[in-house]
């Protein structure tokens, strides 16, 4: 009997290394079909799940609830499992290099808890050579066990899109990898368990680990692409987005938008495939290109902010101005890598300190990471200039009425609509400087 058939009977369980936006919905995907233990450090995010509550909120508090995950923040209760998936964050440093620092410590603690006949998949996002570079050689170390002859393994990207309600891990193809053979076989049948669109075993661990970074570096650099036209068309007087819509009437035209670019994937990917090339001797061209014009773009942003306050004749510096969404992306409450912060230090540039508000996004989160708080909706009022930066659906419906309550009365309002949510027109006939991307 396999580890798989051994799982199937629970007779062995599977365990997630990590339980953020990527490895909790595995953890719950997989705990309907088998026995999951869910590992975290964070001991205060493992109380809440234990107390039925989902901060991600990606599968919710009923989820939570419902669910067979044994969550616990006692990493030696690894030793029960013999099927290890590692899903830590793998984010970047200020100088724009990898940070391995969290899937070096998350190796290691599995290392110390590593039993004869494991198997360990990492879905970290890494460039390749890390899994079989960096991360078996800590494995080794740490348990006194030898890969390939004592514990098995592999490499899967994870391919989960946080706030993302229709691609799940059930319904996208997984991408799946192992040291030999028969890791292979048994970590695609193990992924198979949830995975309802099936697997794509890849040709080795490299090959998996190349296949994810490179998915998000082109996101990247067609985002990149459209972010160029719009400042192009902007100079022009010309709508983007009017532009986008008669593009894509074509078949094969490509329906990217502009807009920030951050979160854990594709404003951090493109780093870790450019640091690798680079330490082969070649010097990515088309890619850190498309980087340096998505990491610019909330100087833009504030730059055309500028210009509307001057327009509207009001003064630049202590400016009154709003920020409404944070997060990286819409429907999330993940703040980390939000390239909204960008905005706030370009207006602190400016001698503006905004106000900032979020629907949605986790505050205590935002506060730890940037030091920032947030005030609600409803404790806006007499604004210069109000940039809408995510496209929360909270904020899909606000009128130009819900809209007049954030301003000072007297002048015109600057309104920058950063994710083209609002008609111009709605706007512009109702007193407002309106400016999208």
């Amino acid at each position: 009997m396999d580890l798989y058939e051994k799982i199937m009977n629970r007779q062995e369980k599977i365990s997630l290394v990590g339980l953020g936006y990527v490895g909790m919905p595995i953890a719950v995907s997989f705990a309907k079909h088998v026995d999951v233990l869910g590992y975290d450090y964070n001991a205060e995010k493992v109380d809440l799940y234990l107390q039925g509550f989902d901060p991600t909120n990606e599968v919710g508090d009923e989820a939570i609830k419902a669910t067979s995950v044994d969550f616990t923040a006692d990493a030696s209760r690894l030793k029960e499992a013999k099927f290890h998936i590692v899903a830590v964050p793998t984010p970047i440093t200020e100088d724009k290099v990898p940070d391995l620092r969290p899937v070096r410590s998350a190796t290691k603690t599995l290392g110390q808890n590593l039993t004869k006949g494991s198997y360990v998949v990492f879905e970290s996002t890494v460039y390749p050579g890390v899994t079989e570079e960096i991360c078996i050689p800590i494995l080794e170390e740490e348990s006194g066990l030898k890969a390939g002859v004592d514990f098995k393994v592999g490499y899967s990207p994870e391919r989960i899109n946080p706030g993302d309600k229709e691609h799940r891990l059930e319904n996208i193809v997984k991408v799946v990898s192992g040291m030999d053979e028969e890791s292979l076989d048994v970590i695609a049948k193990v992924y198979e368990i949830v995975v309802e669109a099936g697997v794509h075993k890849a040709e080795s661990i490299k090959v998996a680990e190349a296949a994810k970074v490179i998915e998000n570096s082109q996101r990247d650099i067609n985002i990149a692409f459209m972010n160029e036209l719009a400042m192009i068309f902007n100079k022009m007087d010309i709508d983007t987005n009017a532009v986008l819509r008669a593009a894509g009437t074509k078949w094969n035209f490509l329906k990217f938008t502009p807009g920030l670019v951050g979160g854990h994937c594709i404003g951090v990917d493109p780093y870790y495939l450019t640091y690798k090339a680079e330490q082969e001797g070649y010097h990515s061209q088309i890619i850190l290109s498309g980087r340096r014009i998505n990491d610019d773009m909330g100087k833009y942003i504030v730059e055309n902010v500028i210009k509307k306050l001057i327009e509207a004749d009001r003064p630049v510096k202590h400016a009154k101005v709003a920020i409404v969404g944070f997060t990286f992306k819409e429907n999330t409450p993940d703040t980390r890598n939000t390239r909204v912060i960008d905005i706030v230090h370009e207006l602190e540039e400016y001698g503006i300190t905004p106000l900032i508000t979020d629907a949605v996004a986790d505050a205590k989160e935002a506060k730890h990471e940037y030091g920032l708080d947030f005030v609600a909706m409803d404790d806006i009022r007499d604004m210069d200039a109000v940039i809408v930066a995510v496209s929360h659906d909270e904020y899909k419906t606000l009128t130009v009425e819900d809209f007049d309550t954030l301003y000072a009365d007297n002048g015109p309002k600057v309104l920058i609509d950063v994710k083209s949510m609002y008609e111009r027109a709605d706007f512009e006939n109702s007193n407002y400087i309106y400016w999208k991307l």
